[in-house]
C-alpha cells in the first residue's frame, strides 16, 4: 500500500489495467522487465521507489507455468506411503522395546519433498554427469533408512536395531559417516552446519572445475533444512558468498513446517515471508511452495482478493492450529473472517476444507519447484515449502506442539496412520508389534523404485571412496628443512611455508594441495603463495592490484589454488571440510592445509572440527602463533593455551606441537603417508609459532620418537650425581634447554632434555596398553612407549609447555616415577614473551625451581637450595596463581 493519497484513481486504474494486459498477453517475464525498467528510470530521477523483499503469500510458480509431472504419481504415492510407514515403525518399535528415542514427525512433514527428489532429481554416484550431494535433514534420517530398506540396501535387522549400535548391527541416530561409512556423506544434525557446509561445498565444486580436477557439469548441492534451523547464525551467515560467486549449483530446500522443537518458529509472524526477505535481499532466487493444488481453484475465484489478504494476515501460530484442529475450525476461523472468503467454500464439506494441503505435500508442486531450481542460472536457489509437522499422524501428533517429541503410537494411532495411507497391514499384525512392510523384489512398486534410481545413476545416500592412493615423497625431499637453519633465526611458521612450497613443487602432489587462509597470509609469511599458485576467484581478476609491481602481488585467477576466505574461520573450516573429503565426494584426493591464528581455532569452530572427525576428513590444520606466550602484545583474546587439549579430544585427530623445522617436516610427511597413501581416515593438527630462533639439523634416529611423541634431544655428559629429565614442546622447549644449562652450571644438577611433540599421542598409546593389559591378564604386559623410554633414565621428570596443565597431565599414569608439570592456566596478557613466560611460570627459571624442588622431595637436595634459586631468579613467591590474577 502506498503512503501517498491517490488524486487520480482513474489514471491509477488505467496503469494497473495495462499491467494486467501485459501479463495476460505477453506473460510475467515481460511484465517483470517493464516494471524493472520503470523502477530504474524512476531512480534516475531521484524518485524513492518503494522496495519489498517479499512477495504475496502464494506459490511463486503460477499454476499455468507448472510443467507436467513426468512420473507415475499413483505409483509414487504408494511408494511414499511405504517409506512413511517403515520410517514411523522403526522409531515406534525401537521406543516400544528400548526407549532409545528417535523422531517421527520431521520426516512425515518432508516425505514428499524427498521422494520427488529421489525419483526425479538426485543424481547418484554412477550418473555420467557426476553425483549430486545431498545434505539430508538430520531428524529425517528414519525416512532415508526406510527407503534404503525398500531398495534392499538396509536389512530388517538393522531397522529393528535403530539407535542400537554399541552392541548390535544397528543404525545411527542421525547422519554419521564415521558410524556408517558407506552410507552417509555429511553429518547434519548439529543444526546450522549443514547449510554452511553446503554453500562452501557448492563453491568447492566450482573450484575443482576451475582447476580442471573434476567437472561440475550439472551436479547440484542440495541442502534440506528445517525452518527452525534457520535461526542458527551459521544457516544464513554465508548466503552472501553463494550470490557473490553465482553458485547456481546450490539449492536450499527449507521445510517450513512452522515448528521448532518446542513450538512455533514464528508464532506471531510468518517465517516463510521472513526467510524470503532474507534470501531475496541477499540476491538468491526464491521459490515459495505454500499451497497445494486444492487451493488453485479457490485463488482463481478470489475476485475480491480477500483470500490472498487472509492468507497474508494470518500468523503462523494460527496456521499451526488449523492443522491441529479440524475442518469446522478452519471454516470458522480462517474462511469465516470475511463474507467473501466464506462464500468461496460454502459448497465444500468440512472434510474437504481440512484436506486442502500445503504445498510441500504436493508432488506436482514440488516437482515444478525443483525443475525451476535446477534450470535457474546465475544465482543460488532457495525453495521454501510449507508443510505440516507430523503429517499423517492426525490426532496422534499432526501439527501438535509435542510433534517433535512424538516417539510412540498406540494401537489406535497405528491404525489411523495405516488407514490414512491405505497400507495393506492387518489389525492382527498390529496387535503383536509394529511390523515393517516390504513387497517382494518382483513387485511393481519395488521395480519402479529401482528403475528411477538406475535412471538417475544409483542410490543415495551413498558414500564411495574412488580416489587413488598418492605417491608420497621420501623424507629426503625435505632435506633443506632437515639440515636446519644454522645460525639464522626463523619461525616454525616460516619453515612450514617452505615445507608447503616443497609439496607444491611435487609433480604428483602439488596440484592437489589446497592452501586455505582466513585473511592472514601476510601474518604467516605465506603471501608468496599468491604469485606462486594464485588465489581462486571465479571472476578472475578484473582490476590491477596496487601491489602488481611487487614479487608477491595479490594475484586472483579462475584456476587459482589458494582459498583466501577473508576474516572467516567458519567459512575457512567449511572449505577445509570440502577439500578434506574430496576423495569421497569427487573421487579425487585433495590435500588441504588450513592455517589460522590458533586461538581462533577449536574454540570458535569446534563443532565443525568435531564434524570433520565424523566426516572422515583427511588433511592438515595448522594452528599459527600457537601457545599462551608466543604472541607478543596481543593479549587475552589472542593467546592460546588450550587448543591442543581440545583437538586431542577428537578421536581421529593427531595433534602435535613441534619446536624445530625437522620435527614439522617429519610430522607432515608422515601425515601425507597415512592420509593419502594409506588412506586412513584421520587428520592432523600441528602448531606453528611466529617466534624466531635457530633450528638445528635433525639428529639421527629420532623419526620414530617424533611421531610417537617423545625423543631424547640432549643427553647430558655431566657427572653430577643429582639428575633430572626435562621435557618440553613448542617454544617452551627452548626454555627447558636453557634451564638444563643453568641446572648444570649453577646448581650442580645433570639435566637431560627431551622433546615431546605430542603428549596426546603418548597418552593414547598408553591408554591402549592399559586396556590390552586389563582385558588380557594372562598375556605378557604391554609397556607404554613413554614408560619404556623414560624408565631407564634417572631422576624426577619435569614437563613444561605453553599449554594448560591438562595437556601434560594426561600422561601422568604412564610416568615411571615422580612427575612435575608446568602449564599456562589462566587468561593471557599483553607483554613481551619473556614477561609472559615469567607471569605464567613456564620460563627457564621456573623450570629450574621445579626441578630442584622435585629433587628436594625425593631427598636428594636440601630445601634451602630451592629458596636460593627463587631468590636468585627474582621469583615472587607471594603472588597468586596465574589463573587467579
Amino acid at each position: 500500500m502506498t503512503q501517498f493519497q491517490d488524486h487520480d484513481p482513474q489514471e491509477t486504474r488505467e496503469w494497473l489495467d495495462a499491467l494486467e494486459a501485459v501479463v495476460a498477453f505477453e506473460g510475467t517475464d515481460k511484465a517483470r522487465h517493464l516494471i524493472g525498467s520503470l523502477i530504474e528510470a524512476a531512480r534516475k530521477h531521484g524518485i524513492d521507489t518503494p522496495y519489498s523483499a517479499t512477495t504475496p503469500y502464494i506459490n511463486s510458480i503460477p499454476t499455468e507455468k507448472e510443467p507436467p509431472y513426468p512420473g507415475d504419481r499413483q505409483m509414487e504415492q504408494r511408494l511414499r506411503a511405504l517409506v512413511r510407514w517403515n520410517a514411523m515403525a522403526m522409531v515406534a518399535r525401537a521406543n516400544k522395546h528400548t526407549s532409545v528415542g528417535g523422531h517421527i514427525a520431521s520426516y512425515q512433514s518432508s516425505a514428499t519433498m524427498y521422494e520427488v527428489g529421489f525419483n526425479h532429481f538426485f543424481k547418484g554416484p554412477d550418473h555420467p554427469e557426476g553425483a549430486d550431494m545431498v545434505f539430508f535433514q538430520g531428524h529425517a534420517s528414519p525416512g532415508m533408512y526406510a527407503r534404503a530398506f525398500l531398495e534392499g540396501r538396509i536389512t530388517e535387522e538393522q531397522l529393528i536395531n535403530f539407535r542400537q549400535e554399541a552392541h548390535k548391527n544397528g543404525l545411527s541416530s542421525y547422519p554419521h559417516p564415521w558410524l556408517m561409512s558407506d552410507f552417509w556423506q555429511f553429518p547434519t544434525v548439529s543444526m546450522g552446519l549443514g547449510p554452511l557446509m553446503a554453500i562452501y561445498q557448492a563453491r568447492f565444486m566450482k573450484y575443482m572445475d576451475g582447476r580442471g580436477l573434476s567437472k561440475a557439469n550439472s551436479r547440484k548441492v542440495w541442502a534440506f533444512l528445517g525452518d527452525g534451523e534457520m535461526d542458527e547464525p551459521e544457516s544464513t551467515g554465508a548466503i552472501g558468498l553463494a550470490v557473490r560467486e553465482k553458485l547456481d549449483n546450490l539449492v536450499f530446500v527449507v521445510n517450513a513446517n512452522l515448528q521448532r522443537l518446542d513450538g512455533p518458529v514464528r508464532g506471531n509472524g510468518k517465517i516463510i515471508q521472513e526467510l524470503e526477505g532474507t534470501f531475496r535481499g541477499a540476491g538468491w532466487n526464491v521459490i515459495k511452495v505454500i499451497w497445494g493444488p486444492g487451493w488453485d481453484a479457490l485463488l482463481s475465484k478470489d475476485i475480491s482478493g480477500k483470500l490472498m489478504q487472509r492468507m497474508m494476515e494470518v500468523v503462523d501460530g494460527e496456521y499451526q492450529a488449523y492443522k491441529a484442529k479440524d475442518g469446522a475450525f478452519v471454516r470458522e476461523n480462517f474462511f469465516g473472517k470475511y463474507p467473501e472468503t466464506a462464500e468461496l467454500v460454502k459448497n465444500m464439506t468440512d472434510d474437504e476444507i481440512f484436506s486442502l494441503t500445503r504445498g510441500g505435500h504436493s508432488s506436482h508442486k514440488m516437482y515444478a519447484a525443483y525443475k525451476a531450481a535446477t534450470e535457474h542460472k546465475g544465482q543460488p536457489t532457495v525453495i521454501i515449502a510449507k508443510t505440516i509437522k507430523g503429517y499423517g499422524m492426525g490426532p496422534f501428533g499432526e501439527g501438535a506442539m509435542t510433534a517433535h517429541n512424538q516417539k510412540k503410537l498406540d494401537i489406535d494411532g497405528l491404525k489411523y496412520f495405516r488407514d490414512r495411507f491405505s497400507l495393506p497391514i492387518s489389525d492382527s499384525q498390529l496387535a503383536n508389534d509394529v511390523p515393517f512392510y516390504k513387497p517382494e523384489d518382483s513387485h511393481e512398486l519395488i521395480k519402479y523404485l529401482h528403475e528411477r534410481r538406475k535412471h538417475l545413476g544409483g542410490y543415495l545416500p551413498t558414500r564411495v571412496d574412488r580416489s587413488a592412493a598418492l605417491p608420497i615423497p621420501a623424507l629426503a625431499a625435505f632435506d633443506m628443512i632437515l639440515k636446519g637453519t644454522g645460525d639464522r633465526e626463523m619461525s616454525s611458521t616460516m619453515l612450514f611455508g617452505r615445507i608447503l612450497a616443497i609439496i607444491l613443487r611435487d609433480k604428483a602432489l602439488g596440484k592437489r594441495v589446497v592452501p586455505i587462509i582466513p585473511d592472514e597470509a601476510r601474518t604467516f609469511g605465506l603471501e608468496g603463495l599468491f604469485r606462486q599458485v594464485g588465489i581462486y576467484d571465479p571472476a578472475g581478476q578484473l582490476y590491477e592490484p596496487v601491489d602488481a609491481d611487487q614479487v608477491s602481488w595479490y594475484k586472483q585467477a579462475t584456476n587459482g589454488q589458494v582459498l583466501q576466505e577473508g576474516i572467516n574461520e567458519a567459512g575457512s573450516m567449511s572449505s577445509w571440510l570440502a577439500a578434506a573429503t574430496a576423495y569421497a565426494n569427487y573421487g579425487e584426493a585433495m590435500i588441504p592445509f588450513y592455517i589460522y591464528y590458533s586461538m581462533f581455532g577449536y574454540q570458535r569452530v569446534g563443532d565443525l572440527v568435531w564434524l570433520g572427525g565424523d566426516m572422515r576428513a583427511r588433511g592438515f590444520i595448522i594452528g599459527g602463533t600457537a601457545g599462551r606466550t608466543t604472541l607478543e602484545g596481543e593479549g587475552l583474546q589472542h593467546q592460546d593455551g588450550h587448543n591442543l587439549v581440545f583437538f586431542s579430544a577428537v578421536p581421529n585427530c593427531k595433534s602435535y606441537d613441534p619446536t624445530y623445522g625437522y620435527e614439522m617436516a617429519v610430522i607432515i610427511r608422515a601425515g601425507l603417508q597415512e592420509m593419502f597413501a594409506e588412506k586412513k581416515d584421520l587428520f592432523y593438527y600441528i602448531t606453528a609459532m611466529n617466534e624466531n630462533y635457530p633450528h638445528p639439523a635433525m639428529p639421527e634416529g629420532v623419526e620414530e620418537g617424533i611421531l610417537k611423541g617423545i625423543y631424547p634431544l640432549r643427553t647430558s655428559k655431566a657427572k653430577h650425581k643429582p639428575r633430572v629429565q626435562l621435557l618440553g614442546s613448542g617454544t617452551i622447549l627452548r626454555e627447558v634447554e636453557q634451564a638444563a644449562q643453568w641446572l648444570e652450571a649453577d646448581w650442580g644438577v645433570t639435566a637431560d632434555v627431551w622433546s615431546a611433540p605430542s603428549f596426546s599421542e603418548l597418552a593414547r598409546e598408553g591408554q591402549a596398553c592399559d586396556r590390552a593389559n586389563r582385558l588380557h591378564p594372562d598375556q605378557p604386559a604391554q609397556i607404554p612407549y613413554l614408560t619404556q623410554t623414560l624408565a631407564p633414565t634417572k631422576g624426577p621428570i619435569i614437563a613444561a609447555t605453553d599449554y594448560i596443565h591438562l595437556y601434560t597431565e594426561q600422561v601422568r599414569a604412564f610416568m615411571p616415577r615422580r612427575y612435575v608439570t608446568l602449564g599456562t592456566d589462566g587468561f593471557g596478557r599483553s607483554d613481551t614473551r619473556e614477561a609472559l613466560r615469567r607471569f605464567f611460570e613456564v620460563d627457564a627459571a621456573h623450570v629450574v625451581v621445579a626441578a630442584l624442588k622435585a629433587l628436594v622431595d625425593e631427598g636428594t637436595l636440601p630445601a634451602q637450595v630451592v629458596n636460593d634459586a627463587i631468590g636468585r631468579y627474582g621469583i615472587d613467591a607471594s603472588l597468586a596463581m596465574p589463573s587467579a590474577r
